[in-house]
């Protein structure tokens, strides 16, 4: 089985790019499932219901969240009328929606659970038993397990990576909007990236407009901050190869789509 997950969705940019360039991916790497984080994507913070419902048509199967999962209200109304958006598993047993879904292609189950990190972020119930917790769940119907583990630190999220070595199949991190180049199959046979990256805004700060963090670094005063609607933009994400009869990932590959790294069929 093979998985496309696009890394943070900040904005409209960072949706035009899934339309324009998702079809192109499924004909590049022919996914059977298709993941995104779409936590940023109603202009930087949280997801709406017609953003949610866009990302769909395009071709996305599963959307999952982090910490600015509840800043748009209205999810609250649509968030538990669907299998296809995930909140972090690890918030409140009071919390609205799943922390983990299934998704069958030809007969495989893929079963793709969202944690929240701890560490420089509000705290949450712990994410490593929540995974441990949630893995046997799914272990009952699939050996297949994707995980995206929306955190800040480096270090938890490869603490995360060898936590779960053998039992995901994948692990990605999200949140930092940065990629970074060590994805590599662990020891035990699980994928793994400390951070996919964002797909938004390219000549921007982590998707926000780049004079308004400059300003608040230079004066520590407070500014609100604001995707650019304008400008290039870029694409991050992995492709994952799992084998289906054992969980284990094959391969990870990742995705870097902007002005310095066309896209190449």
């Amino acid at each position: 089985m093979k998985v496309l997950f696009i890394g943070d969705i900040v904005g409209s940019p960072g949706r035009d790019m899934v339309f324009d360039y998702l079809p192109r991916l499924k004909k590049k790497y022919k996914p059977d499932v298709v993941i995104a984080n779409g936590e940023n994507a109603a202009a930087g913070r949280g997801i709406t219901k017609a953003i949610f419902d866009d990302l769909l048509r395009a071709g996305v199967d599963v959307v999952t969240m982090g910490n600015h999962t509840w800043d748009h209200k209205d999810i609250y109304d649509f968030i538990d009328e669907t299998e296809y958006l995930i909140r972090p598993a690890n918030f409140s047993e009071e919390a609205p929606g799943l922390g983990m879904t299934y998704i069958e292609r030809g007969g495989v189950t893929l079963a793709v659970l969202n944690l929240h990190g701890r560490t420089f972020l509000p705290p949450h119930d712990d994410p490593f038993k929540k995974a441990d917790e949630l893995i046997r769940e799914a272990n009952e119907r699939t050996p297949l397990v994707f995980v995206d583990f929306h955190a800040e630190a480096t270090s938890e999220k490869i603490a995360m990576g060898f936590h779960l070595d053998g039992r995901a199949s994948v692990v990605v991190g999200t949140h930092t909007h940065v990629q970074t180049a060590d994805s590599r199959v662990l020891p035990e046979g699980t994928a793994y990236i400390t951070d996919v990256g964002m797909t938004g805004p390219y000549d921007a700060i982590l998707g926000m407009k780049k004079e308004d963090v400059i300003y608040r670094f230079q004066t520590n005063m407070p500014v609100r901050f604001q995707v650019p609607k304008d400008g290039r933009a870029q694409l991050n994400g992995i492709v994952a190869d799992i084998d289906p009869s054992n969980g284990r990932a094959r391969s990870i590959e990742r995705v870097l789509i902007n002005d310095d790294n066309p896209f190449q069929v």
